[in-house]
Order: structure tokens, then sequence, then C-alpha cells
């Protein structure tokens, strides 16, 4: 008796007839009850407890085998897929077929990890899967060059289709090709499902065809090629379908995803107007979108290479079909015959038009039928039913062509025939045919479907269980023989046996009168006494029965024969060979061909041939087969494919009837079971060996496993040899056989044998890799070896040569020694005998010279004093006659004698002393000049900047770039620009452009009017004024010892224009960012106290307001033509800036007269940021208020610094620049004194001084382009290095542009030289580099070197700074001059009482600005100097937080940064005094902060994540640039000239990454503008000749900035945005698009935001992105002209939005609404009459008489003061209209006519 317990399983009694497995679980009362599987309770009596069985545990839970199942039974099988079917486990093996459950739901296992999952694998090895199987098919290919098939079966809707498309996904995959013709076979299944798949009563994608998809593959295991066979379409459901079914998917998709414009081409529209398609009253398919489907399928043709072409005309024909349905017939009597006519509707005149046919031809062919006599041919009318068989054989016959078509061409696409025929190829075949079908009505179609299945399942029960039996009997081996259905007995009814049903069939439908009646008969007489076929109950019925595998199925034979024929008319052959269209022609091909178009034995009736088949037909009858005959021959092809193969078997089972997932039908599933042959199969497979080889085979395979100890394949059988390996390796491992040629064995076997095969050539490898490897290394070792021994050898011969040579070479020297001593004391004998002897001789013959001398000596005595006797006999003999008058005379000649005589000596000494001067080399002569200037490197005097204490305390790496590498030419090349300046010499200018008289060689003179001719009165006379300041430099005129009141006007004073520089401060001169965000840092109060001054050169505000102002020396057009104008102000009395000091050194203080103006008390008051505006904009223009001085006055009012002074050679050269700087006009005449002072000078001293001038100024300024050739031409005949030096100084200049700052001592240092400077650059890492600059290196040009230097890659942004005492400001990363800067700091140093060569100022290279793209990750060297940046300025003060937590949190991570997890007191109190400023640390304590940062550190996620430095380097940056975006922004100052209203017309643009912002001088923000807000930006230049503005067209108006860097600013911004618009995801739309029809493309609205998706699908390039639509969320096709691309990198927000969307209209109205209500009016820019004459005036003229009378006399001023008649307008509009001009110069002449009776 069983005993039950809780938690057993037990099998019981089920009303299906297969017991149900049962748990036996407890009640809450305690009685035991069961519950079966589908949740059914059973009591537990004594009448139940004797039919329970308990169940084995491997039915429980269930097995991925079921031969391992322990209840080998139906109820065990049926309970193993229903329990893993819960578990949504469909796959189950049984053995090596695989059984399916069809889940009706998608799983996620067809993935890419699960195909590289199973690929390669053993079956058996993995949990059961279609892929294992697909897996098995490709490794048995290739290992055993055998064919492969699959046999894929199952009921219609088991899920056979998908599984054959899951074989075929996998097999593309591991083939590895990834090619083109892989995608070919993978996209053909979607035309094949459209036209061959429809929605049945159990499947929604029924396969309504069948198909043997034959892939070929390369020896490499690449598919090369496939070929698919297809087998009896079911053309009927073109015209009819079932209830709740539907026709071919290929009509809906077509109808539902066709564009708009094609539909309305065809004529067509919804799916319910057609009959074809509402039979079924069905024409949606739940789960199935059709619309995609279509896509899909269109994307397909494509791949399949069908061209646009042929879509369409399948399209036409697919159409015309539909038209045809809806052709209604009317009935009537023609000659008392029932015939019909087609009413005419557009339906018909459509199918017409695209079958190309005449419609009443169609018409004629619809209706009657013609029939061929002996004699005549006989039209006849047809009824109306008559007439719609015929139309609808018709449209089956055109669908059934197209399909075969369509068929051949997927073939041409995929298939690729052998290149040589002897090749044999590899294949594997998929074999998906129609299920067994059952239905209420089954017709001649299930007839065959059932009997291709019976075809099957007897090749399934052949291959499994005959062949099997058979080869164990044949190899003895021991074998119980197992009983199993088999279908021979079916299929001897239906096709073997004579008289069989099909034969039956084909025979009536031969016979002119054979009906469905007659064949009914006929197959009773026949076959009605067997047991397979089932006679109808009495002769009424019409349908019979045959007991198939899978039960019994009923068909009504009604139809049967004219299905079988599969007819058509000849007349609507004839209608198809008039028709135009070439598909429908192409599709009949073969029926129109004379020699196909045979008449039947029937004359009713066109039989043709399936020529188009790829199936060649065997048949030599003339006679055109049957239905039945071509799907018999088909079918016997197919067998024997399947044949030549090693087949698996996929079982395909359905679950339920309703589709539904998670149901399980049992007695469904069982029967299923049942008919397929699953227990017997289980039952053989269990029993058998599967796996067999002939020991051949076997031992080749497997001779790595075979031990030779235990068995000698030479002495020993190779049966022996396999049983040897079997019993080693399988030991243990079940039951395996030997027969007399084979070995047989299990599944699990064989996988067995892989492994261990596998395992051993592995072992087997490493030992040959081992073996290998140290032969080779042990051949290296010897060959080192010997060549070590080599070296060895050589070396040690080298040393005792060496030795040798060294020991050689000391007796050698020892020799020499001796012999030289021995050489020495001969050499010292002989030397003393000569002495000797020479002693003797020489004292000979000085005696005898001495002898003779004094001999001629007494001669000459004696013959001088009797000449002397004589002179004074005489002289006494004529003083005896002479008068006193006549001694006078002759003692005065003796005293001019005398007197010439002294003359001539002092003569000789001056000359003597002259010579000896100019003996001096050039270079002590430029040291003599310069000896005042120390040897220093810049950047590195004095105590360093507020702030940058710490770059000095420390020591710095110090890092320089050799001098030498820097590129300086020593000598200009003589090359063809030589030649060229041949003809461009000083002489040549001088005698073009020098004015008057004056020439081109040196003079002494004062000048009395410029060399140059010059517009400005004010340029005269500084001409002039330079000119003296020239000659005192060179020496040429001499110092004024004192001042004197009666110079000339233009050298006693400083001009104005020199004084507005010289009055500047530092405050004044340094960058934007030092007055907008350092201004408010705490400074030390500075010894001088501050005064107000001019703003720093190349200030916009300052251009603006003083543009067309120059402060003139000119004296003043009044009585006196000695007074002119001084500037007023207050008396001076701190010290000034350097060309202050250095002009008004020796100056004494004037006093003011009395009738001076007050002292203005603005003038005491500290200047803004930007110059305040006045409330009327004209009074900027206004010049300042001028007083006459009389210069033959006693007391001086103007406190200008005089000239009339000693001044020193740097004085002069600052006072010579200065006019350069400050006058543009004025610099050729500068170049042009000197070279003058240059040619031809005799004075040394004069000539070297000229040489340095000119050097220093080509360092500063450029000349014209007029005057530069000659310049160039000149500079080559300069002295020593000067010729190269020179031109390298002028060709720097003109490239980098001119100087705004006069030299620096670093540039004095560098003319002795003729070497660059050397100037030092900070880092915030500590490191120090010494930089070589000239006097035009640029801040772009330095940043450049650092970033080369430091391998800098992210260079953008980073710019020098220039920190001096308490202020940093930025030079920027472009074209200023870094000298410039330097020589400000000198200017404020001096100013402070300092020297300037002591100046303490540093250059440091920082970040400045961020892209708004910023990544950290593209460059660590720039996070890492960024990094150290930030630190620098938390702990100063630069960088700060309102929220101490930010603080702490930046503190915590650079403690991570610098010691990592780590975090003792001494660390974090490091970290803390670096980051933390001073006065935070005096506000809460040191403790206080270390305790704070030490929990934030403890805390962090990086410490606990253990994040790289690096990345928390990043996350430092990103942090500082997104919390002080203010602090990394380039600032410009800019005067509005038009645009919206504002609180200020002159403010300050800061740009940074986050936008723009508007910032007036008290730092108050009067305009913010994000970057999707600007819609453009423009370079524009104005009226007048040098300004700059930029055009900033944005959504809150368009404004035109005018400033000195507005170039720089509208590059940035440029930059910025096309960065942005390059890298932006976001659009808006500017039109509105609607393409429902293309789902390709995409429809929206104007102003809705599109996402830009990046795939490379669309090229932008062509005018197409591929966008998201934001509102709707779909995707498709955008064109670029209909959206504008935002630059931004985040979503826009609503404001923004809604500002795009608005019309500019909306927009203007609003900006004018806001003008309105503050009350601000636009303001234009001021202008001069000279500066509008340059843009609209005429060109001027020149007077011929002036020109022959003063030489480069000036050209016409058309827009100065005239008394003269003009001969032409003024304006150049109106030169070329006489009658306009006439009136014009008419008009002028009145004018002066007026203006002379006024002025009387």
């Amino acid at each position: 008796m069983l005993h039950l317990s809780k938690g057993d399983y037990v099998w019981v009694d089920s009303d299906v007839g297969v017991p149900i497995g049962a748990e036996v679980k407890v009640t809450d009362t305690g009685q035991l009850r069961l519950f079966d599987d589908e949740g059914k309770e059973h009591k537990v009596n004594k009448k139940t407890e004797g039919t329970m069985r308990p169940m084995h545990p491997t039915s429980v839970n269930g097995v991925d085998d079921m031969i391992r199942l322990g209840d080998l039974n139906e109820a065990g099988l049926l309970r193993n897929l229903l329990v893993r079917h819960k578990e949504g486990t469909i796959y189950t093996y049984t053995g090596s077929i695989l059984v399916a459950v069809n889940p009706y739901q998608l799983l996620p296992i067809y993935t890419t990890e699960h195909v590289h999952m199973y690929t390669d694998r053993r079956l058996g090895e993995l949990p059961p899967h279609v892929f294992a199987i697909a897996d098995s098919c490709f490794f048995n290919m290739r290992r055993n060059k055998k064919n492969q098939c699959c046999v894929i079966s199952g009921e219609s809707g088991a899920g056979k289709t998908e599984s054959t498309k899951l074989m075929l996904q996998f097999l593309a995959a591991v083939s590895g090709q990834h090619s083109w013709i892989e995608q070919q076979i993978l996209e053909a299944n979607p035309i094949l499902e459209a036209f061959g798949n429809a929605k049945t009563v159990r499947n929604d994608n029924s396969s309504r065809f069948g198909k043997y998809i034959d892939v070929n593959f390369t020896k490499g295991g690449a598919i090369e090629g496939a070929r698919v066979e297809q087998y009896l379409l079911e053309k009927s459901r073109v015209c009819r379908q079932a209830p709740e079914e539907r026709n071919y998917h290929i009509f809906y998709y077509m109808l539902m995803g066709m564009p708009a414009e094609q539909k309305k081409t065809l004529s067509l529209g919804n799916a319910s107007e057609y009959n074809y398609l509402t039979m079924g009253k069905c024409t949606s398919c739940e789960g199935r979108d059709d619309v995609k489907e279509y896509a899909h399928f269109r994307s397909a043709l494509k791949i399949l290479m069908f061209t646009d072409n042929d879509s369409w005309e399948i399209s036409r024909l697919l159409a015309a079909i539909l038209h045809i349905g809806n052709v209604d017939y009317n009935a009537t009597i023609v000659n008392n015959l029932e015939a019909c006519d087609i009413l005419q509707s557009s339906h018909f005149k459509m199918a017409s038009q695209l079958l190309e046919v005449d419609p009443k031809a169609l018409e004629k062919s619809l209706t009657q039928r013609s029939f061929m006599t002996a004699r005549e041919s006989v039209i006849k009318p047809l009824t109306s039913d008559q007439a719609v068989e015929c139309r609808n054989a018709f449209v089956k016959a055109i669908y059934g062509r197209l399909f075969l078509w369509v068929v051949g061409k997927i073939n041409a696409a995929v298939y690729k025939p052998a290149e040589d025929s002897k090749e044999v190829r590899q294949s594997i075949g998929l074999l998906d045919i129609f299920g067994f079908e059952n239905f209420a009505k089954n017709s001649f179609e299930q007839l065959c479907i059932n009997f291709a299945n019976e075809q099957l399942q007897q090749f399934f029960v052949k291959h499994v269980f005959k062949l099997e039996q058979d080869e164990y009997t044949r190899e003895n081996i021991v074998w119980k023989h197992i009983q199993y259905q088999d279908n021979q007995s079916t299929l001897d009814v239906l096709a073997n046996k004579s008289l069989n049903m099909m034969a039956l069939i084909d025979e009536e439908s031969n016979f002119p009168k054979g009906t469905d009646a007659t064949l009914l008969q006929k197959m009773n007489q026949v076959h009605g006494k067997g047991d397979i076929y089932i006679p109808p109950k009495n002769n009424y019925e019409t349908q019979f029965g045959i007991k198939h595998f899978a039960g019994e199925v009923f068909y009504d034979s009604k139809g049967f024969l004219e299905k079988n024929r599969d007819t058509l008319s000849s007349d609507l052959i004839q209608l198809v060979e008039t028709s135009s269209n070439k598909l429908l022609k192409l599709a009949f091909h073969d029926m129109l061909s004379s020699s196909t178009i045979k008449i039947s034995t029937n004359p009713r009736m066109i039989i043709t041939s399936a020529a188009c088949s790829l199936r060649q037909a065997n048949d030599g009858k003339k006679r055109v087969p049957t239905l039945t005959g071509q799907f018999r021959q088909s079918l016997d092809s197919l067998m024997k494919t399947l044949t030549l193969c090693q087949p698996y078997f996929i079982r395909c089972i359905k679950p339920n009837d309703f589709k539904k997932p998670m149901l399980f039908d049992r007695e469904l599933c069982m029967r299923q079971l049942r008919y397929s042959g699953m227990m017997e199969t289980i039952r053989i497979r269990k029993a058998g060996y599967p796996v067999r080889y002939t020991f051949d085979e076997f031992l080749i395979r497997y001779r790595v496993l075979l031990r030779t100890s235990l068995c000698d394949p030479k002495k020993e059988s190779k049966q022996k040899c396999c049983e040897s390996i079997c019993e080693s390796v399988l030991n243990g491992e079940g039951d395996w056989k030997t027969g007399k040629t084979k070995i047989f064995l299990k599944d699990f076997h064989d996988t067995t044998l892989e492994v261990e095969r596998m395992k051993e050539l592995n072992e087997k490898a490493l030992l040959i890799q081992k073996v290998l490897r140290g032969y080779r290394y042990r051949k290296a070792y010897l060959r080192k070896k010997a060549s070590a021994l080599v070296i060895q050898k050589h070396w040690r011969g080298h040393k005792g040569r060496k030795l040798y040579r060294v020991v050689q070479h000391g007796f050698a020297r020892l020799q020499a020694q001796v012999r030289s001593r021995q050489l020495h004391f001969q050499y010292k004998k002989k030397r003393e005998a000569a002495v000797v002897l020479q002693a003797r001789v020489r004292g000979y013959l000085a005696k005898k010279e001495w002898k003779r001398k004094r001999d001629a000596v007494i001669l000459l005595q004696a013959h001088t004093r009797g000449g002397l006797a004589r002179k004074a006999v005489r002289k006494m003999k004529t003083d005896m006659y002479l008068s006193a008058k006549d001694k006078e005379d002759e003692r005065r000649l003796i005293l001019e004698r005398q007197k010439h005589l002294e003359e001539v000596l002092r003569r000789k000494k001056e000359m003597e002393a002259k010579a000896q001067t100019e003996s001096k080399t050039d270079q002590e002569m430029v040291d003599s000049i310069f000896d005042f200037l120390p040897v220093v490197v810049g950047g590195q005097e004095g105590q360093a900047p507020v702030g940058f204490e710490k770059f000095e305390l420390k020591k710095t790496i110090t890092e320089e770039i050799d001098i030498d590498d820097y590129p300086i030419e020593e000598d200009l090349p003589k090359g063809d620009d030589d030649d060229d300046l041949d003809e461009y010499s000083f002489s040549k200018f001088a005698s073009m452009y020098f004015q008057g008289a004056a020439t081109y060689t040196h003079i002494r003179q004062r000048l009395q009017q410029p060399l140059l001719y010059h517009e400005d009165e004010g340029d005269v006379q500084a001409s002039l004024t330079v000119w003296s300041i020239i000659l005192r430099f060179l020496g040429d005129l001499p110092e004024p010892k004192k001042q004197v009141r009666g110079s000339s006007t233009q050298e006693r004073f400083m001009p104005q224009e020199l004084i507005s520089r010289n009055d500047r401060r530092l405050s004044h001169m340094v960058g934007l960012d030092q007055r907008v965000l350092r201004n408010k840092k705490e400074r030390k109060p500075s010894t001088v106290p501050e005064e107000p001054g001019q703003n720093r050169k190349g200030s916009m505000f300052t251009d603006l307001l003083t543009r067309n102002r120059k402060a003139s020396a000119v004296p003043a057009e009044t009585a006196n033509p000695k007074v002119y104008t001084v500037p007023e102000g207050s008396p001076r009395t701190r010290k000034g800036s350097t060309f202050t000091d250095l002009l008004t050194r020796n100056r004494k203080a004037s006093t003011a007269t009395e009738n001076a103006p007050p002292k203005s008390t603005s003038s005491l008051r500290k200047p803004s940021v930007i110059m305040e505006e006045s409330d009327d904009l004209t009074e900027v223009s206004k010049p300042p208020t001028l007083q006459t001085v009389n210069e033959d006055s006693d007391v001086m009012t103007g406190e200008g610094p005089t000239l009339e002074r000693p001044l020193t050679s740097l004085e002069k050269l600052h006072i010579i620049v200065g006019y350069a700087i400050v006058r543009r006009d004025l610099r050729d005449e500068i170049y042009c004194q000197i070279c003058k002072q240059l040619q031809d000078n005799n004075n040394r001293n004069s000539y070297f001084r000229g040489w340095i001038l000119l050097s220093l100024c080509l360092g500063v300024f450029p000349p014209s382009d007029r005057f530069i050739r000659y310049l160039q031409s000149f500079i080559r005949f300069a002295p020593g290095g000067y010729a190269s030096y020179c031109a390298e100084r002028l060709r720097r200049t003109v490239m980098n542009g001119v100087r705004g700052e006069p030299p620096a001592w670093l540039e004095l240092q560098a003319t002795k030289t003729k070497k660059p400077m050397i100037v030092s650059v900070s880092l915030m890492d500590g490191r120090s580099i010494n930089l070589p600059v000239d006097s035009s290196s640029t801040s772009k040009e330095i940043c450049q070197l650092l970033a080369s230097k430091i391998t800098l890659k992210d260079t953008f942004g980073f710019s020098v700074y220039v920190a001096l005492y308490e202020k940093v400001w930025a030079l920027g990363s472009g074209r200023e001059h870094v000298m410039d800067a330097i020589s400000q700091c000198e200017q404020e140093v001096k100013r402070r009482g300092g020297q300037e060569q002591h100046a303490p100022w540093r250059l440091f290279f920082r970040k400045e600005v961020f892209t708004p793209w910023h990544d950290c990750k593209e460059d660590k060297i720039s996070t890492e100097l960024i990094y150290k940046q930030i630190i620098h300025g938390l702990k100063f003060g630069e960088y700060q937080s309102e929220k101490e937590d930010d603080l702490v949190q930046l503190t915590a991570k650079h403690l991570y940064i610098q010691h990592g997890s780590e975090s003792s007191a001494e660390h974090v109190k490091e970290a803390v005094q670096e980051c933390i400023n001073n006065s935070q640390l005096e506000a809460k304590s040191e403790a206080k902060w270390v305790q704070m940062v030490s929990t934030a550190h403890a805390q962090g996620p990086y410490v606990s994540s253990r994040q790289k430095a690096d990345s928390v380097k990043a996350e430092m940056v990103d942090y500082a640039r997104e919390k002080w975006p203010m602090f990394f922004s380039r600032f410009f100052e800019v005067l509005k000239l038009s645009g919206p209203a504002l609180p200020k017309s002159k403010f300050i643009v800061a740009i940074n990454w986050t936008g723009i912002t508007f910032l007036d001088e008290r730092e108050k923000r009067l305009l913010e503008l994000s970057f999707p807000e600007i819609t453009g930006v423009h370079s524009v230049r104005e009226g007048k000749a040098s300004s700059q503005a930029v055009s900033l067209l944005t959504l809150k108006g368009d404004f035109t900035l005018s400033g000195g860097t507005a170039a720089d600013m509208s590059e940035l911004l440029t930059m910025f945005l096309s960065g942005l618009t390059e890298r932006s995801q976001y659009a808006v739309t500017l039109k509105e698009a609607d393409r429902q029809d293309d789902p390709m493309l995409l429809s929206f609205k104007k102003g809705e935001l599109i996402i830009i998706i990046k795939d490379d699908e669309f090229s932008q390039e062509r005018g197409w992105i591929k966008g998201q639509n934001e509102s709707t969320k779909k995707t498709g096709a955008v064109p670029t002209e209909a959206i504008l691309i935002l630059p931004t990198l985040s979503k826009p927000t609503n404001q923004v939005m809604s500002l795009i969307n608005l019309s500019p209209n909306q927009r203007k109205n609003i900006i004018q609404a806001n003008q309105k209500e503050t009350g601000t009016m636009e303001r234009l820019a001021p202008t001069t009459l000279k500066e509008f004459s340059q843009e609209y005036f005429r060109q001027p003229t020149k007077d011929v008489n002036r020109q022959v009378m003063s030489r480069n006399a000036a050209p016409e001023r058309l827009w100065a003061n005239s008394r003269e008649p003009i001969r032409q307008p003024l304006l150049q509009k109106l030169v070329g209209n006489p009658e306009l001009s006439h009136k014009a110069c008419q008009a002028f002449t009145d004018i002066l006519h007026t203006y002379c009776i006024y002025e009387k």
C-alpha cells in the first residue's frame, strides 16, 4: 500500500486518459489532499489510493533530456513539457531531437550573447536551445564533410517558421564573414512571408506554402550562397478565406504602409473596401504592425536587388488583383443562353489600366470562352457564376506566377553557381513546410499538405526506427526490438500502391467528362474496404475520410478536379499576350511561348507547366502534369535530398489553440506527442546508439587517446584499438557496443570523447611548445655564450695591448728625459763657450767703432769751430754798418718763427689725442652709452607681488629654452630681395618726398620745416621738436646748460599728448580682469597718493572719447603768432611716470598766474573703472578748456615739463619713441631724420649713436608701407652686426604691430648683446621657465612657447598674467606686447620712487577662460595647472564661497589628491593651510577647520571607491568652472553705437563658457545673454579710419559695439558659437513639415524642439540629419534647411524657446516698448567732417602750377576752410552728373559771397 506524506508527488488518473501529476498537501483540518498540475483538488480515499502511483524524482522538476526520465511513459513526457513550460523553458532534448513548445511571446534568449554562448559547443553541454541544433549542424558539416539538414515539423501555429529564422540567424552569425550575402539570405524571409504567409484561425503567421532553404558554405565555413525551393502555394486564399482569417500579408502591408501619393496613383483605399480582403471578416491582426512590416518589406526588396521599378510593378499587379476582385456581373440572356455582363465601375477601368490591356478585351475574356472545333472556333458565353470562377482563376494565376517570379528573383540574388562543376559544396538545408492541418472544411490543398506531412513522418520513422534497427541487426548488436507507429500503410493508399488516391485524382482529371462525383465513386470502389480510407455514409455526401498518423481527417471532394487541373483559358492567355505590362508578361513567359502551350484532352482548358520553378521536370511526356503530379515530383526530389543529408529534427509543439502565452492544453499536446512518435523515439534513443563510427574513422579521430602501452596499433587490429580507447576513456560511462565494422556510442559518449580529445590535444600542444621553446632558448643561450667568449677574448687582447702601449710609452718618456738631460748639459757647455767668445768679439768691435766715432767727432768739431769763428768775424764786420731799425726787424722775425713752431707742435698733440679717442672700439662705445644697465634676467627682481610670495619662498624648478635655438640671423643674406632693394635707395626716396631743398645727408643745423609733408600742424611742430632731440641724442647739438626762455616754442615744453601718457597710473593701464575681479581685494596703502589720470593705451573708452582730438602744440590763430595753448590743470606735485620724471627732473616749479582758474575739485575724485557718461554725448568730443600763454611773459602758467634742460640718453629716447607712438603720421618722419643723420656722417660717435637709436626704434614702431622698402635697403649698409639685427627687429615689428609703451630696461640691455632678452615665467605648479623674447614678442607667442615646452595639448584659454605689487591682470593670448606690460610696471615703480631696473614684476601662466565644451580628460597637464591655480586662488581669497561646506569639500579633495586615503593630522593641517584663507582661519580656529576637513575626507566617496587622483582633480576643475564663471572670463571695453536701450552706453562685456554679460563700472549686470540667444556675430568697419565694431545679433535685440578689441571679441564669440553648433544635439524647427505618408521622414510643427541623433545614418552634407521630435517622441530624417541648430550643450530653457518662436516684428515691438518705458533714445557716436570726407568725398586734385612752383605740395584738403571757389562738387556721387555738379559749384560760390558780406 502506498504511504503518502506532505510534499510527495504521485500520478493520478485523469479524464484525458493519461495520468496527471499531483502534489500531496495537508489541509487545516489535518486531512491529506491532492492538488494536480491543473490546480484541481482530489480527495484521498481507498478508491483513489489504489489508482495512485509514486512519481519518479526526475519527473518532479523536469529534465533537459527526456531520455533520462524515470517515468518513461506518456504521462512523464507530458508533465516534463508542462513543468518546463511553466518555468518559461520551451526547449527540451530527446537525444539529438529538439522539442520546441511555442511560447506565444517574445523571450530574451536569442541575443548576440546567446549566439556566442552556443557557438562551438557540443550538444548537451548547455541547456537545450535551437542554437545548439544549428551549431551541431555547422560543426558536423565541417567535421564530417557531409551535408546536413534540419527537418522542422509540427502543426500549423507550432512555431516552425520562427525556428527556421532563428536557425538562419545563427548560421549567419557563426559563419564569421558578416558579408552582404548573409544579410540577403536573412532579408529573404520578410519577402517570402509577405507573399506566402497569412493569418489563420490557428496561427497569425501561418506559412501557406512550403520552403526548403539550402545554405551553401565555403571550405572555410563562410556562407557563399543559398537556394529557396517552394512547394504548393495555397492560391485559393487569394479569392477565398475562411471566417476569422485574412488574405496574404502583402495586401494589408501595401494598403497600410504605402505613401498616399502612390495609393492615389493606384486608386487604392482601405482593406475593408475590397471583396478579396473581407471574406474572412478580419482585416487586422493583433500583434502585427502592417506599416512597420511594409517598411521592412521595402528595405528587404532593396537588399535583394529589386529595383524601384520592380517594386512599383509588383504593387501594380497586386492593386490590379484587388480591383478585379471588386468587379461585379449582371446576369442576362443572349440567344436563349445564360450570359452575363460586367457592371462598369472605376475598379474595372483601373484594373485594365494596371494590367495595360484593352478594357473591351478584358471584358470579353472574363465573360466568354472560346472553343476550337474541327472546323471553327466557337464562342460560348459564361454565366455569372462561371464568370466569377473565370475571374478567380485569372487572379490566382497572376498571384501564383508573381510568387514564382519573386522566388526566382530572390534565388538570382542569393544563389552563386559553382565556378568549377566538379567542386563539391557543403550545405545545410532547412525545411519549413506546412504543418498537419485539420479544419472544419478540408479541401484539395489540405490533402496535399497532409500527404507531405505523411512523407516527412515516414522519413522520420525510417531514420529513427527502421534504419536504426536494421543497422543494429547487420552489425550483430544485441538489441530488443521496439514497436512503433508506422504510417507506411497510409502512404501506400495515398501514393504508393497501384490505383492510389493521387493516381485516381490525376486519372479523373484527364477525362473530359470527369467530375468530383465520379472521382468519389472510384475512390469508394478501390479503397472503400480498406482501413485507411473512410467512405461517405451515403451517396449524397461529398466528404470522405483518411486515417492519418495524426488522426482522421475528412475532406470535401467538391472542387478537387478543378484545383488539380490548375488550368487557365486560352482567352486569358491571349489577353496576357496583348498586355504592355512587362512584369505580367515575364511571369507568364512560359505560357506565352507557342512551344509550351499545349491543348489537353479536355478542350475546355489550357494546362501549363511550372517551367519557372527551380526544379526541372523529369517527365518526358508532352502532356503537362497536373498539380498533383507536380507536387509529387517536387516532394520526391525533396525526399532524395533529405536522404543524402545527415538529418536533425525539431519537433514543434503547439500548447493551445488560442495563441495565449502560459496556457498548456494537455489533451492537445498529448495528441501531438503521440502522432509525432515521441514516445517511441525516446525509447529507441534511450536503448539505441545514435552515434556510430567505422573503426578507421574512430581511430583516426581519437588516435590521441590511445595508450600504446595497452594497445600498440602496429600490432593490434583497429577494432582492438577502438575498444582500448573506449575502455580507458568511457570506463563507467555507460553502455557502448562494437559491431562488425563500426563502433556504436551514446550521445554523451561522443561528448565525453570530444572533451577528452581536446584536453589531450591541448596537453600535447603544450608539450610541443615547451620542447620547442626550450630548444629555441637553449640555442639562443649557446649563441650568446659563444658571442660572450669572443667579446671577452677581444677585450682581454685589447686590454693587454693597451697596457703594453702604456708601458712602452713610459719607457719612451724615460729615455727622452735622459737624452734631454744629456743634450742640455752639452748645450750649456757650448753656450758658455759661445758667450765668452761673443764677449771678446763684441768688445773688440765696440772699441774699434768708438775709436772711429771719436775721430769723426774731433774732425767735425774742428770744422764747426772754424765755421763759427768765420761767422763771428763776418757779423762783427756787418754790425759795423747796420742801423738800429734793422736790428729790431731781425729780432721780430725770429720771434714769429718761434711762435709758428709752437703752433705746429700744439696741432700735432691735438691730432694725436683725437686719434686716440677715435681708436675706441664699437663695443666700447656702446658700453659707454649704456654703462648704467646691469645684466639681469627679467621677472626675478625685487620682492614677489602680493599673493605670490610662496613661489619665491620654496625652491622652484627653473627650466630654460636655449637661446642658441632661438632663430636670429647673423648677417643679412644676399639674395634676390637684395637685388630688388638696390632700387630703393634712401637718396631716391629723399628726392621724391623731401620738402623744399632738404638733402639726404648729415647736417648739424636746425630744420626750418619737416622733411616730409604733414597735414596736421601739430605733426609739423612735433617733427621739428623731434629733430632737435635727435641731434642732441647723436651729439650733433650740444646740451643746454640751463633753461632758456627765449628758445623756440616747440622745444620749451613737453607736448600735451606725452604729458597725458605720463600722467597714467597702473590702475588705469592694467587689464579689465584686474579692475573688475580684483579691485575689491584689500591692498596695502601706497606711499604715493593716487591721482586721476587718463586710461591706458588701448582702452576702448579713451579711444572713443579722444578719437578725433589730439593735444596740439600748434600756435593758436590769434593776433600774436607766438601765443600757444596749454591744457589747464592743477599743479602736479607728485612724482610722475617715467616720461614725466625724465622730462621734468631739473625743471623749477612755476607759479600760476592770478587769472588762472581755481583748481577743479573733480580732479581729486578717484576715477571708476569706466569713465562716467555725460547726459549729452555731444560733450564727449569737445576738447578741454584751453588758456593762452604769452611766450614773452615772465611768468609761465603752464605746468608742462620743459625740454630746455640737460636730458639723459634714456630721456631723449623715450621722448622720440613717445612721439612715434602717439602720432602715427610722425613715424616715417622720425626714420627719415635718423637715416639722414647717418648718411655721410664722419663723426664716429654720432654715427654709432644713430644706429643704436635706429635699432631701438625698429623694435617699437614700424614704418609705413611707402617707406619700408627704402628702410630695408638702408639697413643693409649698417656697421658690424647691426645689419641682421636691425633687419630682424624690423621684420618682427611689422609682423606684430606697433608697441604701446617706450622701451623697457631689458630692451636696452638687449641692445648691447644684440640677442633676445630672457624673461622668467612662473607656472602654477611651481615651475619657472626662462624664455627668450624680443621687443615685438606677443603674449600669443609666449603661450605657444610655454605650451610646447611643457607639452600642453589643451592650450585654449591659457594666457600670460602680469603681477606687480597687489595687482594681477591678464595679457591674454593674442597680440598684446609683453614688453609693453613690463614697461608699464617699470613706470609705476618709477612713479612710486623706485628704480626701473629693480621693478618687482612677475609673469605667470594661468587659465583665463574655458570653452563651453571643456573636458578635463583631454589633457592631464592642463588639468594639473588649473587645479594648482584653484588651490592658490582659494588660499589668497581670489575664489571665495559663501558656504563653508564648499571650502571644506575642496580642501578634503585636495588632501586626497596629495596623500590619498591617508589623513594624518599633519597632512590635514597642511591641506588646511594651503587652501583656507588667512581671514577665514582667523574667524574660525584652525583646529575647527582641521576637524571639518578630516570628517569630509573620511566620508568622501572618492576614498571608499579609491578614485584616481586625476579624476578628483577634474572634479575640482569642473566645480570651479561652474562655481566662478566670472573669474574665468575674458573682458572687453565697448561703446554701444546702436541697439536696445541700456542704463549705460559704455560698459564691459564679459565672455565665458556660460554666455555674455554686460557690466557697468560698479560690476552691476546690465544684460545677460546665453549662447542660444545669440543668432549671429559680424565684424563691421565704421566710417572712421581705424575703428573696429562688432554687430551682435540676439533674440533681445541687435547691438553694435565699438572698441579697440572688437575684432578679438568677434573672433572669440564666433569660435564659441561654431564649436557649440558642431557639438549641439538640439535644434528648433523653422517651418512646418507633414510627412505622415513616409515613415522615414519626421513630421513636426514650426517652433518645436528637435533632438539630433548622430549615428551616421544620414549625411548632413547632403542636407539631412536624424532627429527626434521632443513633443511627439518620434524619430526620422529632418532636412537641415528646415531647422536651426542651437549653439548649446544642454536643453534650451522655455524662455529661450519662447523668444525663438516669436517673429522678428514681435521681438522688435517688445524692444521698442521697453525703450518707451525707460525713456531712453538711441544715440549715435560723434564723427567729424574729415572722417565723413574720407568715405563720401571725391578724390582731391593737385594743381599743376603749384606742383611746378613747390615740389611735393600738399594735395587739396576738401574738408578744410578755403576762400577759393570749387570747380567740382565735393560729394563723389555728384561728379558724374553735369547738371547737379554745376549747381553744387554755384551754391558753394554763393556761400563764399555770403560769408564775405557778413565778415565785412
